[in-house]
């Protein structure tokens, strides 16, 4: 657990939670008897599965269903908000990891709901607002803010690889040649085992690992030339594309 663990009242299919934590703090594989949303207020935070990896900024959330063994890496200061809900409560809920957006609304919703420390009386304000929290969590949109690992043991390794030296100009012909393949046997083999082009998968890569390195306050000129950019405007383009955020505004809000 991270610090400063608090809770809303428990002995009810859905309750909100709020928890710090303190930058490089690492959480080891486990897994939540209910399905568990965490709004990341600041920092970053990390979770790997083994269908691969997602990031989350701040002011988004990460979706993790019940029973997923996953372990977290904190970047930053992390303030985090957040509900835990029984996974049988409702079946049109999701069932796999994803980064969402987290509305206006429902980030009140979990605010206010941090102070029912009551039982909850049948029709009773306290649980319409719990209830309205159910609805507000089925139709939250999702963020590719993920990164799938490919279950081929020749493919994990190229990807562990990759992601150690993400400054080098990785193309499909290169690493098709370093497995022996042509390059259309390997873009197909790839897309398969991850769902992404690989040139996709590269961007999603580099985008992730931008995240962290700049929430540790790498600055943005060596942030680019880390990833391999030409230059910081060419990193700054990436950025802003995928995330809607310049690398400053991204800046901006690791501090609040």
């Amino acid at each position: 657990m991270g610090q400063n663990f608090d809770h809303g009242y428990l002995n009810y299919p859905i309750y909100a939670f709020s928890e710090n934590y303190p930058h490089g703090h690492i959480e080891d594989w486990h897994q939540h008897d209910r399905i568990q949303l965490i709004h990341t207020l600041s920092g970053v935070i990390r979770v790997q599965t083994e269908e691969g990896l997602w990031i989350t900024p701040p002011g988004r959330g990460v979706w993790i269903p019940a029973t997923k063994p996953h372990a977290l890496l904190i970047s930053g200061e992390v303030k985090a908000r957040g509900v835990f809900i029984e996974a049988n409560i409702q079946t049109d809920l999701v069932n796999d990891c994803r980064v969402v957006v987290i509305p206006a609304l429902l980030r009140e919703l979990m605010s206010s709901a941090m102070s029912i420390q009551t039982e909850i009386q049948v029709g009773s304000r306290n649980e319409r607002l719990l209830k309205l929290i159910l609805d507000e969590v089925r139709i939250l949109p999702s963020l590719a803010f993920n990164l799938p690992e490919p279950q081929n043991q020749k493919l994990q390794q190229l990807c562990k690889t990759i992601k150690n030296n993400l400054a080098l100009n990785w193309n499909l012909e290169k690493v098709a040649q370093q497995l022996h393949m042509s390059s259309k046997t390997f873009a197909r083999h790839f897309q398969k085992e991850t769902g992404l082009h690989f040139s996709h998968w590269l961007r999603q890569a580099k985008l992730m690992q931008a995240m962290i390195d700049l929430s540790m306050q790498k600055s943005i000129l060596n942030v680019a030339i880390d990833l391999g950019y030409d230059s910081p405007s060419a990193f700054s383009a990436m950025f802003k594309r995928e995330t809607g955020l310049t690398p400053t505004e991204y800046l901006q809000q690791l501090k609040h």
